[in-house]
């Protein structure tokens, strides 16, 4: 990591690259590249942009469409006013988005041409946003967005901005069956920063391959590494074999990815496997890394280092990490681990009934609390009150336990969430879509093991009247994005219940998932 004195904002490094290499290559995109003083001038061509169309300290400017340079930008740009970005999710479905863009209260949006005729459908519902601004995948002539920063008086960042401001809000699937978005300051992103990627040993010349979606805390904070340590980004539109070859081919050799994407590199055979060698780190997380998998892994790449991180949106992404020694080492256990603590952070293991801490090496649910720690929910303080202590513990909702090494083990959850190819789902989302099915009168949805993305979404239903698998699949793949929508539907006469009329959602759990060595992450 960089020796530099810790940044207090996120535009300082990118400034400090500005100045100090100007020349040198700061993000590739497709067939686009940016110098670090290009890039730079670009954000503070943004930031007065973002002024002019009346932006300021607390407001939000909402982004939605692929990995594209012009979010970071945004990101940037706007926390430099003192403003946040919500990043949307791409995937969404029409009702979903009309919730995330009011509930964020954004008053711009910048939106891709791909989902541009998306927008305009609910145009009139999004009554908070005062300007729509297309960007294109290319920057083709007619980019509304490139327009707009061609004729920006450039500004600096304002006075007023706080380290502790907002500037990204990012949503998750709500155990309400609404999303919630995570409020993370800049004093959190960069804590994250610096805590997360403290044991990456970079070295010059290296070059980070940013391929996770953006609207996913693995994407927007991988991104940080690039800009923090000042080394240059090559950013995908997609998560693709093609796209991921390309940036290989051009010099990356850091990443983050989802395990699902190493499963598919090392089923296409021995010029992929031979590609993807020329990664020094290959960082992966947000859902179960099967062991089967992560065996074939160490042996056909024995001189990439693997890390995996184990972490949550509301701390900015890692919390723990299990380096690159333990994938090697004798103890296999710690395999199934989720490492130990970034530094800076703290650890409990709780008894979720009476709140106390639990004997060592028991199981509990983990609290961390950490500088990386959200604000809050935005507009949402009940929920946050129930997240966060008095005291800054933020209560995870997964049951685990650490040994007596500090090494964590995240072993079931209490929240009903599934982790699918990265993407969280709670079931309580699903369930609320699925129950208005006309012949369903009861529904649990539950995550089942998958070899390709960790768990998949299953749906357990009770009927009154006719409806097939298939038909029920449709009616979620209306109203939910795809991939939280159930891969596969059980009928049963009735579902099971305790005295207490709750669904033994454990039960429905327990075929698919025993004698698995591991269950969750």
């Amino acid at each position: 990591m960089s020796a530099l004195p810790e940044p207090r904002f996120l535009d300082e490094r990118v400034a400090h690259w500005a100045a100090t290499k100007p020349d040198d290559e700061a993000v590739t995109f497709s067939d686009r590249t940016w110098t670090w003083s290009q890039w730079y001038d670009r954000i503070r061509r943004l930031a007065g942009a973002l002024s002019e169309r009346g932006v300021a300290r607390g407001d939000v400017v909402a982004f939605l469409d692929k990995n594209h340079p012009a979010c970071v930008e945004t990101t940037l740009a706007a926390a430099s006013l003192g403003a946040a970005t919500a990043i949307v999710n791409f995937r969404l479905a029409g009702d979903e988005m009309d919730y995330v863009l009011n509930d964020c209260g954004a008053k711009l949006l910048i939106v891709g041409s791909e989902l541009k005729a998306g927008v305009d459908k609910i145009r009139d519902k999004l009554t908070g946003i005062e300007h729509v601004i297309e960007v294109t995948p290319d920057g083709a002539e007619g980019d509304e967005y490139e327009a707009m920063l061609a004729s920006a008086t450039p500004v600096d960042r304002s006075p007023d901005v706080d380290p502790d401001d907002v500037c990204i809000i990012m949503y998750s699937s709500g155990t309400t069956g609404r999303p919630k978005g995570v409020s993370l300051t800049q004093a959190n992103l960069i804590a994250h920063t610096a805590n997360a990627f403290a044991g990456w040993e970079l070295e010059e010349g290296d070059k980070n391959l940013v391929a996770m979606p953006l609207f996913h805390v693995g994407g927007t904070s991988y991104m940080q590494l690039g800009l923090h340590t000042g080394i240059s980004s090559y950013m995908t539109r997609d998560v693709d074999g093609a796209q991921l070859a390309g940036g290989i081919l051009s010099g990356a050799n850091r990443t983050f990815l989802v395990p699902a994407v190493l499963a598919k590199v090392l089923e296409s055979g021995e010029d992929a496997v031979k590609l993807f060698s020329a990664l020094k780190t290959y960082g992966y997380g947000a859902s179960p890394m099967p062991l089967p998998l992560l065996r074939q892994a160490l042996d056909a790449w024995p001189d990439t280092d693997f890390i995996q991180a184990y972490g949550l949106t509301e701390v900015g992404g890692v919390i723990s990490l299990l380096a690159p020694e333990d994938h090697r080492g004798d103890n296999e256990e710690r395999l199934v681990s989720a490492g130990r603590l970034v530094p800076g952070a703290e650890v409990r293991v709780v008894d979720p009934d009476s709140l106390e801490d639990v004997e060592s090496g028991e199981q509990g649910e983990l609290w961390f609390r950490t500088k990386q720690l959200m604000k809050g929910y935005h507009n949402k303080p009940e929920a946050t009150a129930e997240a966060i202590t008095e005291d800054g513990w933020f209560r995870t909702g997964d049951i685990g336990r650490v040994d007596e090494d500090g090494y964590i083990f995240v072993e079931d959850r209490l929240k009903d969430m599934i982790i699918t190819g990265g993407e969280n789902v709670y079931s309580i989302e699903v369930e609320r879509v699925l129950a208005e099915h006309p012949a369903v009168t009861e529904v649990a949805v539950i995550g089942v093991p998958d070899e390709k993305w960790g768990e998949a979404v299953k749906a357990v239903v009770a009927l009154e009247g006719e409806a097939s698998e298939s038909d029920i699949i449709s009616w979620a793949r209306e109203r939910l994005a795809g991939y939280k929508c159930p891969k596969t539907v059980d009928i049963l006469d009735e579902l099971p219940r305790n005295p207490t009329g709750k669904i033994l959602k454990k039960d429905l759990r327990k075929p698919h998932w025993e004698g698995r060595e591991r269950s969750t992450v």
